[in-house]
């Protein structure tokens, strides 16, 4: 099986945690079926996701996401091939924004947009490293 990363960004579209609480309840079952796994992180201005698996899977996953109107700009970062996962235990994680990452400002700016594959790519492998934090409304 060959193993592909996807990484995307968007912005919600009507978010709130009932919203939320669906998308993430679907995910879970769809990925469990597909052997998918991942990390969302999610705030009311912005979604990131990293989809790991299959390709074939991986690739249907996100048409099916690029389609779903929940959320606006779904913006493809990268996809290529990896060497293992790097969330293998999670169907898919979900995380809100840490500290660390972009403030509301700098997504309004665009930051987000423009920090490159590789600035996406550092993130996710710095979220593997770092214990799940339990989103607070």
């Amino acid at each position: 099986m060959r193993l592909m990363q996807l990484i995307y960004w968007s912005r919600p579209f009507g978010f709130s945690e009932a919203v939320l609480g669906d998308v993430l309840a679907v995910a879970r079952r769809n990925n469990r079926r597909d052997d998918i796994t991942g990390l969302l992180i999610c705030r009311s201005d912005l979604y990131v996701q990293m989809l790991e698996g299959p390709r074939d899977k991986v690739t249907q996953c996100f048409s099916r996401i690029a389609l779903d109107d929940r959320h606006v700009d779904v913006t493809l970062v990268w996809a290529g091939d990896a060497l293992a996962r790097l969330f293998p235990t999670w169907e898919m994680r979900d995380d809100p924004a840490r500290s660390w990452m972009w403030s509301r400002a700098a997504v309004r700016a665009g930051e987000a947009r423009e920090a490159g594959v590789a600035g996406f790519r550092s993130l996710f492998a710095r979220m593997a490293t770092e214990p799940h934090m339990e989103l607070a409304w």
